[in-house]
């Protein structure tokens, strides 16, 4: 099974592409997305989504899993900028019939290390260890974005539906 995982961001969405078929999971690809931070913001969501239908359709991933928004921003503007964001996103995913999970960041956070509220150093060692990397994926984006797609692997392997 093909699980793309996004870490939405305007500027920077990272991605991570597991075959959660084969064991060990192993990485297909892992990146980032971006946009001309110039750009108004039209143009700055099309690129998002044109980098995401660049990845489905180059690769047939089967599930694509997005890290859902926090309830409480202390930045209300930064807020909609990520919902506008990861509905792009979202959008470009069900343009392209796959489909979409989403999941809280606590619950990703535990499926991974057992704690909902792991920093982002010791979830990129898991997520290091886990994959068998070297060294922890850079940047922070690509990282989160493997969580997601290892969350996704770990919950359809218990036949959990979200």
């Amino acid at each position: 099974m093909l699980i793309l995982g996004l870490d939405p961001g305007l500027q920077c969405t990272g991605y991570g592409l597991i075959d959660a078929s084969v064991e060990p999971t192993r990485i297909i690809e892992a990146g980032v997305i971006r946009s001309d931070s110039n750009a108004p913001m039209a143009a700055r969501l099309c690129e998002l989504a044109d980098g995401l239908r660049g990845l489905l359709a180059q690769h047939e991933a089967q599930a694509v899993a997005v890290e859902e928004l926090y309830a409480h921003y202390d930045h209300p503007r930064t807020a909609i900028i990520m919902g506008h964001a990861r509905g792009v996103l979202l959008m470009a995913a069900g343009n392209a019939k796959v489909p979409v999970h989403t999941y809280a960041a606590t619950r990703i956070k535990k499926s991974l290390t057992g704690n909902g509220r792991a920093t982002k150093a010791q979830m990129q060692r898991t997520i290091a260890s886990r994959l068998g990397l070297p060294t922890v994926p850079e940047p922070a984006d690509v990282a989160d974005a493997l969580a997601i797609a290892l969350c996704h692997a770990e919950t359809a392997a218990r036949g959990v539906t979200v």
